[in-house]
């Protein structure tokens, strides 16, 4: 199993980023995917999780501004960051599980396969 993130970089607020998540070693468009990210000094939370139906849930501090997707041909895992926040900057990490149940989906104990992350960072 193997997940590996791209795409971070430093930007100034209020641009755009996409991260991608490249998966391999499992079959990717059964599992449930998600972002999570981890600020330093600060716990990991739950960004967005995208299901095997294709059904999204985000966490209230990227509603609105991030769109996660993926493209199961390329077994690929996105996530569109938009007007960019100093408070966005963190270490962003894919993760997947076959099933999370719908009201842990944000929760990163429920997930069993992660990337290494990549940095993105926020001035």
């Amino acid at each position: 199993v193997q997940l590996v993130e791209s795409g971070g970089d430093s930007v100034q607020t209020g641009r755009s980023l996409r991260l991608s998540c490249a998966v391999s070693g499992f079959p990717f468009s059964t599992y449930c995917m998600g972002w999570f990210r981890q600020a330093p000094g600060k716990e990991r939370e739950g960004v967005a999780v995208i299901d095997s139906d294709g059904r999204t849930t985000y966490a209230d501090y990227v509603k609105g501004r991030f769109t996660i997707s993926k493209d199961n041909a390329q077994n690929t895992l996105y996530l569109q960051m938009n007007s960019l926040k100093p408070e966005d900057t963190a270490m962003y990490y894919c993760a997947a599980d076959y099933w999370v149940v719908y009201g842990r989906r944000l929760v990163l104990l429920e997930y069993d396969y992660w990337g290494q992350g990549t940095q993105v960072t926020v001035s």
